[in-house]
């Protein structure tokens, strides 16, 4: 294969990244704007039907989502940076623990979002699901928390040990 041939294959397959990769971010836009319309609303309903009403059950069930989708993404996250991985592997970990805190994410789109949906969201959880969004937050607060102190705790342990091993 002559340079003038291989030069023009390497041309063709530039131009076909290209637009594939303008193909992906457009359906990544389109997901997201149809993701905006929709998602506030389905979610809100959804805690909705599960807390039914009750103040009691909007408040545990926003500590128990709070906890649970902080706390897995989080182990995840950590297990995936705590070795060197390839970059694969930590991209996966990343989108992987991004699908693991989507009940938080959802709730935070509906709180701090300012459309149609996620106004319709507020509303629905205001109804439905007394106090799930102030506890879900204070869940996810609270591990995240436990999980720095944790963190941190480890930390400590194993520059102790190693001021140790250089004293004897």
């Amino acid at each position: 294969m002559s340079e003038a041939q291989r030069s023009a294959a390497l041309e063709r397959r530039r131009g076909s990244r290209a637009v594939l990769v303008a193909v992906a971010v457009a359906v990544v836009v389109l997901l997201g704007f149809v993701g905006a319309a929709f998602l506030p609303r389905w979610w809100s309903h959804l805690v909705g039907d599960q807390v039914g009403g009750s103040i009691a059950t909007g408040v545990a069930l926003g500590l128990v989502y709070g906890f649970v989708f902080t706390a897995l993404p989080l182990v995840l996250l950590r297990w995936a940076f705590r070795r060197r991985h390839s970059w694969r592997v930590w991209l996966a970990a990343v989108l992987v623990a991004v699908l693991l805190a989507a009940p938080n994410l959802l709730t935070l789109a509906i709180v701090v979002g300012s459309g149609n949906a996620a106004h319709a969201g507020e509303r629905t959880l205001d109804v439905q699901a007394p106090g799930f969004r102030t506890s879900s937050l204070v869940g996810a607060v609270c591990l995240a928390g436990a999980f720095v102190f944790a963190e941190y705790l480890l930390y400590s342990r194993r520059r102790s040990r190693r001021r140790a091993k250089r004293l004897d």
